[in-house]
């Protein structure tokens, strides 16, 4: 009885041995997962350094920039909201806001066409599709600066092939790029075509995502061409026209360059074109900086508006199913 009795014990005691061993002795574990955090903030940090120098700091800088006054020869002094409220009486700002909302919509029109061209390029059988695509793509890389001299000979009033083709059916083109509504039409219409060749890429690359099988099965179903395009490829295609749709606006918000190259400085229908980056632009190199910066915020705070509803309206129509 006794044997039987210390036997429990011993197993017992041989069970909690091994438990408090484990627990003294040191757990590689931890020491593995500091290790890779190690080496992930070496591979990262320099990445965060260049954010946090080159994008945070600039905007929390701009920001306090954007409270002062700055003199002829430098030197910031604390205003308070005096720049923000003549911004917010300036004619010219909401000019620039209004012209760079039609910009924004110019380059979203885009969007359709770019579909379109993206479902015909796609088309199973097509040979050369890789140099369409190639060819679509050119204008989007391509230097503005260089893009920009072969359009204002296009637009040229005087010697442009494109009021030559015009009087050719008997009609009078404009100074397009000195006419108020034709110039910013113009510039959104260049906008666009540069465009054109970044979306049709990523909706390329949405479309060949798509399964085939749901084309060959709706094809069985006697679903035609069109049913096919607005039934299958539209919906399952609406993350890809989200995302392209996001970095549109965003990038319409940022038009300088290529409004700088077509226009000038000195084009006298400059002021009823000029953009919001424009006008910040103009405003810093009259000396204005602070000026310039409440008109930065502005910008940053219409971006993330924009976006912020672009993010909330997508539950309405994108497809991730």
């Amino acid at each position: 009885m006794t044997g039987f009795a210390s036997a429990p014990g011993a197993v017992a005691a041989q069970a909690t041995a091994p438990r408090s061993g484990r627990r003294g002795s040191s757990d590689p574990r931890p020491r593995a997962r500091l290790r890779s955090s190690l080496w992930a903030l070496l591979f990262v940090g320099p990445l965060l350094f260049g954010v946090l120098v080159f994008y945070i700091w600039p905007i929390f800088r701009n920001a306090y920039f954007s409270f002062t006054t700055w003199g002829a020869f430098g030197g910031a002094t604390w205003t308070g909201l005096d720049n923000y409220e003549t911004m917010l009486g300036d004619p010219d700002f909401w000019r620039a806001i209004v012209n760079t909302l039609i910009y924004v919509g110019i380059l979203l029109l885009g969007i359709p066409v770019a579909v379109l061209f993206a479902a015909l390029i796609n088309r199973p059988g097509l040979r050369f599709a890789a140099v369409y695509r190639t060819a679509f793509f050119l204008p989007y890389v391509a230097m503005p600066a260089a893009v920009a001299m072969v359009w204002r000979i296009i637009f040229n009033g005087d010697f442009g092939i494109l009021n030559y083709t015009l009087s050719l059916v008997g009609i009078t083109g404009p100074n397009w790029l000195s006419t108020e509504w034709f110039a910013l039409l113009s510039v959104g219409l260049v906008g666009m075509w540069i465009s054109l060749g970044f979306n049709l890429i990523v909706l390329s690359a949405g479309m060949r995502g798509i399964p085939p099988e749901m084309y060959e099965a709706s094809t069985l179903d006697g679903a035609s061409r069109a049913r096919q395009f607005f039934s299958i490829t539209v919906p399952l295609l609406s993350p890809s026209i989200f995302f392209v749709s996001v970095m549109t606006v965003i990038t319409g918000f940022q038009v300088f360059d290529l409004l700088y190259a077509l226009m000038g400085t000195q084009n006298p229908a400059i002021n009823q074109t000029q953009s919001l980056v424009f006008l910040f632009f103009a405003h810093q190199q009259a000396g204005d900086n602070g000026y310039a910066a409440a008109v930065g915020v502005a910008i940053l705070l219409l971006v993330g508006v924009f976006t912020m509803l672009q993010f909330r309206m997508q539950k309405r129509w994108v497809t991730y199913d």
